[in-house]
């Protein structure tokens, strides 16, 4: 039986998913590698799909959640911002309890399935 979670949340604005797991990656791993390129390869995304998912977050929420610097002497980069620390911890803390909340329906439901690659 998988361990993945039960429950994925997304956090939508109108058509637009603001935020959801994938982000919540992204930033973190912006937030490890210190530059969106980085953090695209660490996840084996493009640059040009994780600049857009920075893009899309950034104008979803009322302040940016990455802080982007152009190159220079020291190269670029990019950080997240305290917003968006916030937005990762509130994120996980609501995927606890949506987890918890269907816990035992969800075990149910899993009893009652075939095993992978059985037909």
């Amino acid at each position: 039986m998988s361990n993945s979670k039960s429950v994925r949340l997304r956090l939508m604005q109108g058509d637009t998913i603001a935020f959801g797991p994938g982000k919540a990656a992204l930033l973190q791993a912006i937030d490890r590698a210190g530059s969106i390129s980085a953090a695209a390869r660490e996840m084996e995304m493009s640059y040009r799909r994780a600049w857009l998912l920075v893009e899309e977050m950034n104008r979803c929420f009322q302040q940016p959640l990455v802080a982007t610097a152009t190159g220079g002497a020291k190269g670029g980069g990019a950080s997240i911002t305290a917003l968006a620390r916030d937005v990762i911890t509130c994120y996980q803390h609501m995927q606890k309890r949506a987890d918890s909340a269907v816990e035992k329906d969800m075990s149910y439901l899993r009893s009652l399935m075939a095993e992978a690659g059985s037909s």
